[in-house]
């Protein structure tokens, strides 16, 4: 008894914040939820990051929701990446029963079903707000970095960007991109050497692979107009909750290129939009990414360290990012590192490798008194987890067991019906799904290339016309056959003037009587 108490005494001395916070459930010891020892989450330290992470079946998509539901209470927006498209039930109400009821009286929680405002995106032509960025929006890093180029192509990109800005050819999709880089490969080669330097040729083939290769995962669906604005990430709705936007890429988990290519862009477009935000009470959006293992699958190393880089200085943005995978190990140790929230559920130990990361994972939380964390880690059940998160002083919280709450709204998706009903209720869904193919480098170096042509074949018709012209002339217009003529006819003149006695010279002195 008197281990209980301490232990309850230790957890409300760890998990006893003086800012806004969120009740996420209460402490367990062997096996018991301890009343009183409830396991709050202090808003004023979300923009830390953080990882959910457990095996299939433990409940941690469940614990993404209820998490998405108290940032929303709280008037944050949250970002949800749906990959499993298990998310979409956020939007409805959820339903009490016997389990429900028994888990709130155990937490001290009033259950209260609610639906959440929420706002469906997506990348492909699924139901939804579609979002899109375009090439330039990328900029030449960022672009040499998801092609995983070297330094010298990396700077002909560059040199093709500026090429572009210099010439007011804008890069909107990757049509226009590969245009432009087929153009400095031929007809503009010359004019690209003369003003920006040399261009190899072996260069431009090996990007234009990469961006082909790009296209087979789908990305001609993601670059282009209209481009998203992520300040509507950020929007708060009519009752005064943080509105939830889940984008459902449910058809990206075979795609990890592109997937990564996708929050790249987001991450960095958010960190390059976002002004300076000091310490504040809450953070100003929270950033859920499900199975976030296919970011960092087949990543190269430049897209790794963009992620860490951006992952380190975000936080200074009022921005929290939370990883949820199946295995802490997914995530690299330099982003692992980084994130003060863990969210640990049940680890399962079938083979000697699951044995040593389960191992590996426990050296990861913090020591505790009263738990052995490695055998622990195989016992959590459904709905439970162990947690460690940054207090306001940024000092980790001791490491609890503990029991979560069930989520209010639907532990289900959503219907086709209703998930329309929600799309076409959508404030900014008509805004970013009209199609837009303006003017862009594409048309514009195509028209180049066409007048271009047309004048070459002019000329050549020119050149043909007048080539045709002289061979139609008559055999005698030809200057040789007049020659010869003129020179036939003075003969046979003066060969009848001397038969009727009149020599040249008589010609000539005749003519001079005169």
């Amino acid at each position: 008894m008197a281990d209980v108490t301490k232990f309850s005494e230790s957890v409300q001395a760890g998990y006893n914040f003086k800012g806004e916070h969120f009740k996420i459930g209460r402490a367990m010891l062997d096996g018991n939820v301890v009343e009183g020892a409830d396991v709050f989450i202090p808003f004023k330290t979300l923009n830390r990051h953080g990882l959910i992470a457990g095996a299939t079946g433990t409940g941690k998509t469940k614990t993404l929701q209820v998490l998405a539901e108290g940032l929303s209470d709280a008037s944050i927006p949250v970002v949800l990446m749906d990959i499993k498209g298990d998310l979409s039930g956020i939007g409805a109400a959820g339903v009490a029963n016997e389990k429900i009821n028994a888990r709130s009286q155990q937490l001290g929680i009033n259950f209260q079903p609610a639906a959440y405002p929420v706002e469906f995106l997506t990348l492909s032509n699924e139901k939804g707000t579609r979002m899109r960025a375009t090439v330039s929006e990328f900029g030449p890093i960022l672009l040499s970095k998801i092609l995983d180029l070297n330094d010298t192509q990396g700077g002909l990109v560059s040199m093709i960007f500026k090429y572009c800005d210099d010439n007011q050819l804008p890069l909107v999709d990757l049509k226009d991109f590969i245009k432009v880089l087929q153009f400095v490969s031929n007809e503009g080669k010359a004019e690209l050497e003369k003003d920006y330097g040399k261009i190899a040729t072996s260069s431009t083939g090996t990007i234009l692979r990469k961006v082909i290769e790009l296209q087979q995962q789908g990305a001609d669906l993601f670059f282009g107009e209209r481009s998203f604005d992520v300040d509507d990430l950020m929007r708060i709705s009519d009752d005064g909750r943080g509105m939830i936007s889940i984008v459902r890429v449910t058809d990206l988990q075979d795609r990890p290129k592109l997937f990564s290519t996708f929050m790249l862009q987001l991450l960095a477009e958010l960190y390059a939009s976002s002004p300076e935000a000091g310490d504040m009470d809450k953070p100003k959006l929270v950033l859920f990414i499900d199975e976030a293992h296919l970011i960092f699958k087949e990543a190269s190393d430049a897209l790794l360290n963009q992620i860490e880089t951006i992952v380190k200085l975000i936080r200074s943005k009022g921005i929290g990012i939370y990883f949820c995978t199946q295995n802490p190990m997914d995530v690299p140790a330099s982003v692992l590192s980084q994130l003060g929230l863990k969210v640990q559920h049940a680890l399962r130990a079938f083979t000697a490798a699951d044995r040593k990361v389960i191992k590996q994972t426990a050296e990861n939380y913090p020591e505790s008194d009263f738990y052995k964390t490695d055998e622990l880690l195989t016992q959590v059940g459904i709905g439970e987890a162990l947690i460690t998160l940054l207090n306001e002083k940024g000092v980790p919280t001791p490491l609890v067991h503990c029991m979560l709450r069930a989520p209010q709204s639907r532990m289900d998706v959503l219907s086709d019906a209703e998930l329309g009903s929600i799309v076409a209720g959508s404030k900014i869904a008509s805004h970013y799904n009209e199609v837009i193919d303006s003017q862009s480098a594409y048309e514009i170096l195509t028209q180049k290339l066409q007048e271009a042509a047309a004048r070459q074949q002019e000329t050549i018709k020119q050149k043909e016309a007048a080539k045709s012209q002289r061979d139609d002339k008559g055999f005698f217009d030809n200057p040789i056959v007049k020659s010869v003529a003129r020179t036939a006819g003075n003969t046979i003149v003066r060969s009848l003037l001397g038969a009727i006695g009149i020599s040249s010279s008589s010609r000539r002195r005749k003519k001079s009587w005169f």
